[in-house]
């Protein structure tokens, strides 16, 4: 794939955005899809590594877009993790409605809806039954596990889409609709509190805040709502993240399984203590464990930070799917309305 193709490449994808964006601003507009990209991109590195140890990472780290291995499947293949994001930006290019993306989730999983290749290879167990709880009749907000042991990623994954209605909403809305989708399938207080958290720093860098001022703004407009006796109890999870100072941590306090506190601080980690997109998911991937996850929640925040430029050309070009992808961008960013 010769460079002129790649750079063509690039400049087709910001064409065809800029052509069906309705008088959209670029800068919003390379923010939706920098997101959207970042989370795929990331997913698709971290996919055929999953579960392998840090050592293994540290000995042979991941450098390119590879295929194969943990779940034999070609390069650029995303997994659960991409397809319930999609999933979730689709749901709201209708307007937001519960009832709507749980019902795509179960699209995903029941039909291979959203997949990279038509088939749903990865799904937590967590988020599986939350699925057939609301299938089986239980409201959205009541599906997901409200137990400690329910805390897996899998809501914290998918959930950045919601930080794009940031411009039409209150923020205290905002993150009350952040825990409402949350509890689809992760509905304990813990997993909510990581979605918002989250989204409040993805806010604050789509104001166009610095990564290192937007991790502190984010924390600080947050921390009222998760002062409340609803979630008190539950901040001393959170102490490394809001004691400001998680990028300081040496790599070996970062913890990268499927606990959402330790993908949450693993995210964050690794966007701070990066100077670019590719730098700041490979650190994600090569932390070992939960790679896809840990990389496209980083991904996401990094695509948003440094932008859609910043993504490699040569791994832009292996994803799957991406004319869906654009078109999803496309039609998101017009249920959005940015003039």
């Amino acid at each position: 794939m010769t460079l002129l193709y790649l750079s063509h490449f690039r400049e087709q994808i910001k064409l065809e955005i800029i052509r069906s964006s309705c008088g959209a601003k670029m800068l919003e507009t390379n923010k939706v899809l920098s997101g959207l990209m970042g989370v795929c991109v990331g997913d698709a590195l971290g996919v055929p590594v999953e579960f392998t140890s840090r050592v293994e990472r540290t000995a042979l780290p991941v450098t390119s877009m590879q295929g194969y291995g943990t779940w034999d499947q070609p390069p650029g293949t995303w997994s659960d993790d991409s397809s319930l994001t999609f999933c979730l930006a689709e749901s709201l290019c209708n307007g937001f409605s519960l009832h709507a993306i749980a019902k795509s989730f179960w699209h995903w999983y029941h039909e291979s809806y959203w997949t990279a290749r038509g088939e749903v290879f990865d799904v937590g167990n967590t988020t599986f039954m939350a699925i057939v709880n609301w299938k089986q009749g239980a409201s959205p907000v009541d599906a997901g596990g409200k137990t400690e042991n329910s805390n897996g990623n899998g809501s914290l994954m998918r959930i950045l889409p919601i930080a794009y209605l940031h411009k039409e909403l209150e923020f205290s809305e905002l993150i009350k609709r952040v825990h409402q989708v949350s509890c689809i399938t992760h509905a304990h207080p813990r997993s909510q509190m990581a979605c918002g958290i989250y989204i409040s720093i993805a806010v604050a860098l789509l104001a166009g805040a610095d990564k290192n001022a937007a991790y502190q703004e984010g924390l600080s407009k947050v921390q009222d709502i998760y002062s409340t006796a609803e979630y008190n109890m539950e901040m001393q999870h959170f102490q490394r993240v809001f004691n400001g100072a998680i990028n300081k941590l040496p790599v070996e306090q970062i913890s990268s399984d499927g606990y959402v506190v330790d993908t949450l601080e693993a995210s964050l980690w690794c966007l701070l203590n990066s100077s670019s997109y590719a730098e700041a998911v490979l650190k994600a991937v090569n932390l070992g464990f939960d790679t896809d996850t840990t990389a496209a929640v980083t991904g996401e925040l990094a695509g948003i930070f440094y932008g859609f430029d910043n993504i490699p050309n040569d791994w832009l070009e292996q994803i799957a799917r991406k004319d869906d992808i654009i078109d999803l961008v496309n039609r998101f960013i017009k249920a959005l309305d940015y003039k």
